[in-house]
């Protein structure tokens, strides 16, 4: 057997143990600013850097279409997938601009704008919290370590107690399809049923 397997998978169960002693009511917290957009009929916008854009893709699908349960679609936006926009805005402002030009652009109050930086101090990603604010957008932030200069600028952050990049990436695409599974499950719940009959 080869100790470096057991050996990362036990890293991650330890680190995820951390996160559900310590964080648990963060992440309940963070579920109701995404049902609250939800229900409201606000869109929720995704955005991050590298393996941080690949998870805000990954969950704007995973409300758009399904996650477990076949329900109705979640307005959902990963800022990171329009290859003009992104390069265009780059060209012209700067890549610390891409994100923080499409947040002035499609974002309005009652949307959420959800970052994943799991360094909390991407200029990219704090200029769009900073957009976001500036039109009375609510930011959820995603990251790790202390929250980096992000923390601040958010609404509520969930903050992986960790200091590995991978690990946290891995636990707030985790945290994430949660959050997820428990809209869809509430909103199941509370769908009439057929006959009127409880």
């Amino acid at each position: 057997m080869d100790d470096r397997i057991t050996g990362a998978l036990r890293e991650l169960a330890d680190t995820a143990a951390r996160t559900a002693d310590l964080l648990a009511d963060d992440i309940a917290r963070a579920a109701d600013m995404v049902r609250d957009t939800v229900r409201g009929g606000g869109t929720l916008f995704f955005c991050g850097n590298g393996g941080s854009a690949a998870d805000a893709q990954h969950m704007a699908t995973e409300y758009v279409v399904r996650y477990r349960r076949d329900r109705a679609a979640y307005p959902a936006v990963a800022l990171t997938t329009d290859t003009s926009l992104l390069t265009a805005a780059g060209n012209d402002f700067g890549f610390d601009h891409v994100f923080s030009r499409q947040v002035e652009a499609l974002c309005r109050s009652g949307d959420l704008l959800v970052i994943h930086s799991t360094s909390g101090n991407s200029p990219n990603v704090l200029l769009a919290a900073r957009a976001a604010r500036a039109k009375g957008v609510r930011v959820l932030a995603f990251s790790a370590r202390d929250g980096g200069a992000l923390r601040p600028l958010a609404d509520h952050n969930v903050i992986i107690p960790t200091d590995r990049t991978d690990r946290a990436q891995e636990l707030h695409l985790c945290i994430e399809h949660l959050i997820c599974d428990m809209i869809e499950a509430d909103e199941l719940a509370s769908r009439p049923v057929a006959g009127g009959v409880a």
